[in-house]
Formats: C-alpha cells, sequence, structure tokens
C-alpha cells in the first residue's frame, strides 16, 4: 500500500483505503473549501492528541486523500481497490504464515533443544555407568590380584616350612645313624677285646696243660691198641672154627645160599613197593614241598587236628571281598571275577587264569584266599623265592605241585606269591640253567586251561615276567594303593580292631583304655596325612598303636601317642622310599604315588 499513499509503514497511516476515506470525509464535511477550512479544528485535535503524534506531518494526508480522489474518479478505482484488498491480506496472510513458520521453527528449536538435552544427559549417564563399571573391575582385579597374592605367600610359607620340617626330619635321621653306627663300633671294639682276652686266655692254659695231654693221649692209645689186638685176636680165632665147620657141611652151605637170596628178592621187592606206594601216597594225600599254606585236608592233618578239619568241611562259602577295603571300582570288577569261578565251578568248567600286581601290601593274598573260599576252591600258597634254592629238584617239585593239584575234588585254587622271583624272562643272564629248567616245567604244565585247578599270580613287577606268560594269564587286575577313603575306612577298622576290642574285652587288669577325643575327626586327619602306605603298613600302625598303649604307665591311648605312631610310620615309608630309589629307582612308584 506504501506505493499507493506515498508514505512509509513505520508512519501511522490507516491501513485499509475505507479508513483513509472516512478521516478525509469528516475533514472535507467541516470546510467544503477544501481540507483548509478545517484547520482550526486540526489543530485542535492535534493539540489534544498525545505527544507522539505531535510530529506527525499531515502533508501526506493530503497527498494520500487527493491521489484518493484522483483514484474514485478513475475507471478502474474499484478493481485497484480490490487488488489493493487482496495484496494487503495476502501480505497479512503471509506475515501470519511467517509468524506460523517462525513459531514452529522455535518449537522445533525447543524440540531440538530438549532433545539434545535429554541426549547429554543420556550420554552423561552411560558415561557414568560405563566409568563404574570401569571401577568396579578396577576393584574386582584388585582384589583377586591380592587373594593371589596371598595364596602365593601361603603358598611360599608353606612351603618353607616343608622345607624346614625335612631338613629337621634329615638332621635326625643323619644323628640317629650316626648315634646307631658308633654304638655298633664300640660292640664291635668291645667284642673284639673280649674275643681277644678269651683266645689269650685259652692260648696260656693250653700252653701249661700241654705236657698232661700229651701223656694222656699216649696211655689211651696204648690201651686201644692193646684192646683191637686182643678183639681181632679172638674174632679171628671164632671166625676161622666156624667158617672150618661151615665149609665141612654141605647142607649148611646150601641152606644159607638159599636163605640170602629169599633175602635179596623180599629186600627189593619191598624197596619198590614202598616207593610206589609212598608216590602215590604223597600224589594224593601229602602236601608238596614248595606249598607253604594250603586249605585242603590231608591224611596227616585230618589225624593231628580232626576238630579243625570237621569245622573246615562246614564252613560255607563267603563273599569273597568281605573285610577287605578296596577302591569302588576295583571292588566291582573283583566281585564279578569271584562270581564268574563259582559260576565256572559249579557247572564244571574251565577255570581262568589271573595275574594281580602292584605295590605289596595291598590286598592280592588275601584276595586270593578270600576267592578259593567264595568260589568253594582249596587254596595253595607257594612263592617264587623258594623255588631257586631247589636247583635241580625244582623241575620234580613243580611237577609234584600240579599233579596233586590235578587230584584235588573240589578243584584248587593254585597262589603264586612273588611270581617275578622265579618267572623272570628267561632271555635274561641272571637266570641258571635250573631255574630255566623249573620255569619251562612250569609253563608246560600250564599250556592248557584245566578243569582241576585254576592259576592266580601276584608280582610287584610284572614288566620282569617272561612272555611265554602272556598266554597263559586270562585276566590282569591291577592294585593299587589306597586313596584316602580307603586309608580312612582302615584306619578306622584296625583302631577298632586293636584298640576298642582291646578296651572292652579281655581280663580288667589287661583292658587298656582310650583318651578322650574326637577321633572321627582324627581319623581323616591320619588318612590324609598317611598318603602311600599301603593297607599292610596302616594295619602295623594299629598294632603298634596297641603296643604303644601296653608299653605306657597308665595303659592309655592318647593323641600324642596316635601322633607318634603315625610320624615313625611315615618316616619309616620315606626311609623305604629312599632304599628303593638306590636299588631299583623304575619301581619308586609303587611304594611313592607321588614320584
Amino acid at each position: 500500500m506504501s506505493w499507493i499513499f506515498g508514505v512509509n509503514k513505520e508512519q501511522a497511516v490507516p491501513q485499509n483505503f475505507e479508513q483513509m476515506m472516512a478521516q478525509g470525509g469528516g475533514a472535507g464535511a467541516g470546510a467544503p473549501g477544501g481540507a483548509g477550512g478545517n484547520n482550526n479544528n486540526n489543530d485542535n485535535k492535534e493539540s489534544s492528541k498525545p505527544k507522539a503524534w505531535s510530529n506527525f506531518d499531515p502533508s501526506g494526508l493530503e497527498r494520500a486523500a487527493k491521489a484518493a480522489r484522483q483514484l474514485d474518479g478513475a475507471k478502474h478505482a474499484k478493481d485497484a481497490l480490490d487488488l489493493a484488498r487482496m495484496q494487503e491480506s495476502t501480505k497479512q496472510m503471509e506475515h501470519q504464515k511467517e509468524l506460523k513458520e517462525y513459531e514452529q521453527n522455535m518449537a522445533r528449536l525447543e524440540l531440538d533443544k530438549t532433545r539434545l538435552m535429554h541426549e547429554e544427559r543420556r550420554k552423561t549417564l552411560s558415561e557414568e555407568t560405563k566409568h563404574a563399571n570401569q571401577r568396579a573391575q578396577f576393584q574386582d582385579q584388585l582384589a583377586r590380584k591380592r587373594y593371589d597374592d596371598q595364596l602365593t605367600q601361603q603358598q611360599r610359607m608353606n612351603e618353607d616350612n616343608l622345607a624346614k620340617q625335612e631338613e629337621s626330619v634329615k638332621k635326625q635321621e643323619a644323628m640317629r645313624r650316626a648315634t646307631v653306627e658308633h654304638e655298633a663300633s664300640l660292640r664291635h671294639t668291645n667284642e673284639m677285646k673280649k674275643l681277644d682276652a678269651k683266645m689269650k686266655a685259652q692260648g696260656a692254659i693250653e700252653r701249661e696243660n700241654k705236657d698232661i695231654r700229651n701223656e694222656q693221649i699216649k696211655l689211651q692209645a696204648k690201651e686201644h691198641r692193646e684192646t683191637v689186638l686182643e678183639s681181632l685176636k679172638t674174632a679171628g680165632s671164632i671166625l676161622g672154627t666156624g667158617i672150618t665147620n661151615f665149609l665141612s657141611d654141605w647142607d649148611k652151605i646150601s641152606s644159607t645160599v638159599a636163605g640170602l637170596s629169599l633175602l635179596a628178592v623180599g629186600v627189593y621187592a619191598a624197596k619198590m613197593g614202598t616207593g610206589v606206594t609212598a608216590r602215590f601216597v604223597e600224589a594224593r594225600l601229602g602236601k608238596p614241598s614248595l606249598v607253604r599254606d594250603t586249605s585242603r585236608l590231608t591224611l596227616f592233618t585230618t589225624l593231628r587236628h580232626p576238630i579243625k578239619a570237621a569245622k573246615r568241611l562246614l564252613v560255607k562259602p563267603e563273599d569273597a571281598l568281605k573285610g577287605i577295603i578296596l577302591e569302588p571300582k576295583l571292588n566291582l570288577r573283583l566281585h564279578e571275577v569271584a562270581l564268574s569261578t563259582a559260576n565256572t565251578r559249579a557247572n564244571n568248567g574251565m577255570y581262568r587264569n589271573l595275574l594281580l600286581y602292584g605295590p605289596p601290601g595291598t590286598g592280592k593274598t588275601m584276595f586270593a584266599k578270600s576267592l578259593a573260599h567264595h568260589s568253594g576252591l582249596d587254596y595253595a600258597i607257594m612263592t617264587g623265592g623258594d623255588v631257586a634254592p631247589m636247583g635241580r629238584d625244582g623241575v620234580t617239585a613243580m611237577h609234584k605241585i600240579f599233579d596233586w593239584a590235578s587230584t584235588s575234588r573240589r578243584g584248587l585254587l593254585l597262589f603264586v606269591d612273588e611270581a617275578d622271583a622265579f618267572l623272570r624272562r628267561r632271555s635274561t643272564e641272571h637266570i641258571s640253567e635250573d631255574l630255566r629248567s623249573t620255569l619251562n616245567a612250569f609253563l608246560y604244565r600250564t599250556g592248557e586251561s584245566s578243569r582241576k585247578f585254576m592259576m592266580v599270580l601276584a608280582s610287584n613287577q610284572p614288566d620282569q615276567l617272561d612272555w611265554a606268560l602272556s598266554n597263559r594269564i586270562d585276566e590282569v587286575v591291577e592294585f593299587n594303593l589306597p586313596t584316602i577313603e580307603e586309608r580312612e575306612q582302615l584306619v578306622r577298622r584296625y583302631f577298632e580292631e586293636y584298640i576298642l576290642n582291646a578296651a572292652t574285652r579281655g581280663w580288667r587288669s589287661q583292658r587298656i583304655k582310650v583318651e578322650d577325643f574326637d577321633f572321627t575327626a582324627k581319623c581323616r586327619e591320619i588318612a590324609e596325612r598317611t598318603e602311600g602306605l599301603s593297607g599292610r603298613e596302616i594295619a602295623k600302625l594299629g598294632i603298634a598303636w596297641q603296643a604303644s598303649t601296653y608299653a605306657s604307665a597308665e595303659g592309655i591311648l592318647t593323641r600324642e601317642i596316635l601322633d607318634a605312631r603315625v610320624e615313625d610310620m611315615i618316616s619309616q615309608h620315606k626311609q623305604k622310599v629312599e632304599w628303593l630309589k638306590e636299588d631299583s629307582p623304575e619301581n619308586v612308584s609303587y611304594l611313592d604315588p607321588k614320584i
């Protein structure tokens, strides 16, 4: 509208044409001659207006009124007015659109600002969480490192203490050895001095009595010579007379010859019959010399111990592993072996041969005896160390064992303990020809399975056995040292057998007493300390407790006695391991599983 009215937007000009005309008409009504006829009124109005309008220039209004009058007389005044309205309306709408866009932009800016604030807050929380996690991880790492350092320090302290204990034990053992050697040296010196003094005294006595002894010898020799001469003279005269009379009588000569012939025949027949009878009795009833122990009844055993023999006949088969404490896996396998053996005997089948190997004292012999009782077989125990000293007689003795075993009606379980003593490899240079022949005889008699006997071999060194035995063995079973669970059961069993039974049975004066302490915890402690000990060594430990209790002043088993005997047994076991290291280092693992 500025190009119509000729004024700026900043001036206070009416915004539409109708207002402008209304103002112009009011001015002309008061003065028909023009706008100047109303100057007084305008001056009064201007004087009555606020101070803001006092500086207003009315020339613009005049020009506008003039232009309006001109425009009113124009041809297209109405169209121009409509166009002006439309333009003004358009500008107002654009202005409102700009205002709305501005408001929208402002709202968008507020939203962006709010989103940015939330985004920044989210990032801040994420960073705080991240820093908190890092701080927690760092604290956890510090705690783990501190715990590892504590464990390392504790382990180092334990190792130092163990080293000190081992050094102390070694010093004590060295002192004990030095004391024993010194005592032995002193004893040997005293014995030599006593022997020297005795020999000197006897020499002096012999020198003093030499003349007397010589005279006695001469007299005795003279008397003996005279006696022999007289006896020869008397015998000669008698024999000469008898021979003369015998040769002069032909009937006596015939009778004598016939009698001597009959006597020779009788002696020869008696000798041969006695030998055959003895061999038959020995094969059927007698026990071979190589058999150390047997449950088979012989004629002589029955006559000497009839009550024991009757009790043995009434014994019923029992559980093969009764009283034997072994690890569960080995226990299950041995149960299967015992059941198979019992069923084999019941069905008259072929027996299977076994090889039991492992450290000494782990229950191999005990299981073999129990297996024989369970299956209803007789058992016979022989040891390989008895074969080598027999020399050439070993072959005969070996055949006697198998002949004797074949005559058993119930079947026989032949248990060969320390089998590697004579069943070692024939290719080695240390085996003699007699022992090699005995081994060949053993292999010959065990070449095939039998319905009369089964063979159970036990060895601590199975790698030294002859390779031909692999064809004779049907099953191999390993006996390991007891674990902590088995050791705990063994300690409980032998404590009850040797301590509790002795404390509750027997004469009152012979009973032992037990100090009041928690034996369950003590038993676990002893089982942990006795790692590497066999069942036989733990049994000896129970016997040592009983003996030490009987030897004490009051006959009370205390914790000190328990711990002292355990320490003694552990030190003895270590000494055995040291000896075995010096003798055969390859077999140390049998006595010490940690090596």
